[in-house]
């Protein structure tokens, strides 16, 4: 958080905001501490809280007045404080993390201000996230610790309950409201059939009503995202650009090469070996690179004694080979890449590496 003291005004980033934000977001990234988060607010308070006559942050309107300002930083601290304490001390009354999820509900005095509620964040989901956090995915459950892959799964149990008997079962929870129930087991069907057009569409009509009654947007997006891959399959649009030019240039040599380092095919590098020195002349730096038991190494200011080859070429044109500007083969003739020894065993080694697919499904195999 910023303060402005001549204006009394306090820049909240995103830390307080007029909804329930993400302990973990739904797209997929690291746990958030929402002690952390509860600690933060309060600190907070106590700097600025006394002076504050307004606070503004990144999606929200401002409330204006010292005892609102005040009120609203209290309650949201409040609202993080209660998920990271109650899901703990349901956790140590041996509460797992989906039964403490069913259980959970905040107190009035919280649930019902408007800027707790969940519009974008979702309650469930953050105290799963919160359990996640200090205890793991795993409920403690033995029959839960190796369960079999979703589609291994899912046909044993069309195998001993039977296609048709599910689809009424299914047809019956969705007429009586039940769809998350109705979700699960044409779900199930699903993964087992994928081509089972009744199941993929009841499925659909399911996932449509949860995305319906859902409060959290980014939740509804996702119920209304599978129900339409249901009816539609997935649909290749232009993708979206992750790898843009100011988060490529802004990083780091050694993030650049952990990003890179993620794309190798461990399997298929598995019993390879490859050695190369890498000099940037533009920034001054250098590196050596290993290709060994599937992983890449790198090592900054490190020089191979006896590299495969040793490639030269500057931070900038590193930069534009992976923003797609500019491409590497034709660059070694180009003399914009030079490289000295083993060509072919640079082309074997770039060859290893994953291209991934940004349109993956989501409700099916």
């Amino acid at each position: 958080s910023l303060h402005n003291s001549r204006g009394g005004s306090i820049d909240l980033a995103e830390d307080g905001n007029h909804t329930l934000h993400n302990i973990l977001t739904l797209r997929g990234a690291k746990v958030r501490s929402a002690q952390k988060w509860s600690y933060y607010l309060d600190q907070t308070i106590d700097l600025w809280g006394s002076e504050a006559q307004v606070s503004f942050g990144s999606h929200h309107w401002p409330p204006w007045g010292n005892d609102r300002v005040v009120e609203h930083l209290k309650k949201q601290r409040d609202l993080y404080k209660y998920i990271n304490d109650q899901t703990l001390r349901m956790a140590n009354q041996g509460l797992t993390m989906h039964e403490i999820a069913e259980q959970f509900v905040l107190p009035d005095s919280l649930a019902k201000e408007f800027y707790n509620r969940g519009y974008y964040g979702n309650l469930k989901h953050n105290v799963r996230a919160t359990y996640q956090l200090y205890l793991g995915w795993w409920d403690g459950n033995p029959a839960d610790f190796d369960p079999l892959p979703p589609v291994d799964e899912a046909k044993k149990y069309v195998d001993m309950i039977g296609a048709d008997k599910i689809m009424s079962t299914a047809r019956d929870a969705f007429s009586k409201g039940d769809y998350r129930w109705a979700a699960t087991i044409t779900n199930k069907l699903v993964f087992a059939q994928p081509n089972n057009q009744a199941a993929r569409m009841l499925e659909a009509d399911a996932l449509e009503q949860l995305g319906y009654q859902a409060e959290s947007g980014p939740a509804r997006n996702f119920y209304l995202s599978g129900a339409q891959e249901l009816r539609g399959g997935v649909k290749k649009m232009a993708t979206p650009n992750t790898s843009s030019p100011d988060i490529i240039r802004g990083m780091t040599t050694e993030m650049f090469l952990d990003f890179l380092a993620i794309h190798l095919n461990g399997p298929r590098a598995g019993d390879k070996h490859y050695a190369f020195n890498v000099i940037f002349p533009d920034i001054k730096e250098n590196y050596s690179l290993t290709v060994e038991d599937g992983v890449m190494n790198y090592g900054k200011g490190k020089t191979l004694p006896n590299p495969d080859a040793t490639i030269t070429l500057d931070r900038s044109t590193l930069d534009d080979i992976a923003l797609g500007k500019l491409k590497l083969g034709n660059l070694a003739d180009s003399g914009q890449v030079k490289l000295e020894g083993n060509r072919q065993k640079f082309s074997d080694m770039l060859a290893l590496f994953d291209k991934f697919d940004f349109w993956f499904t989501i409700s099916e195999p």
